[in-house]
């Protein structure tokens, strides 16, 4: 695809967008449905109560989840990075654990042509 058609180049950006939009639809109709799941539950409310019991209920909820994935991105960046020191240091002492075999190697080499 090109930037010509309207579409990003970049198809994991594009995907990501998308996503997130459906999954800020998926959240809005989940608050809405459980607004209305709880008021349902209180028949003595009058119409307008009961929209606005509805709407208030629906925004809580939405903040709520929306508050949840935050810490949950907050939490997955801090594993990334904890994970990335590790890996860090692990790469480090691969390499230095291949640098001294190489040495080692090197040098049982030179003492055996020495010894030739």
């Amino acid at each position: 695809m090109t930037a010509m058609e309207g579409l990003p180049v970049d198809l994991r950006a594009f995907h990501n967008e998308v996503e997130g939009h459906l999954l800020a639809a998926t959240a809005h109709e989940e608050s809405r449905n459980a607004a209305a799941r709880f008021a349902a539950g209180l028949d003595w409310l009058s119409e307008s109560q009961r929209v606005e019991l509805e709407r208030q209920f629906a925004v809580e909820h939405l903040a709520l989840a929306r508050a949840s994935w935050q810490r949950t991105a907050r939490r997955g960046e801090e594993l990334r990075g904890e994970y990335e020191q590790v890996y860090r240091a692990l790469r480090a002492r691969l390499l230095a654990g291949l640098l001294l075999t190489v040495a080692l190697l090197v040098a049982v080499d030179l003492v055996v042509l020495v010894a030739v």
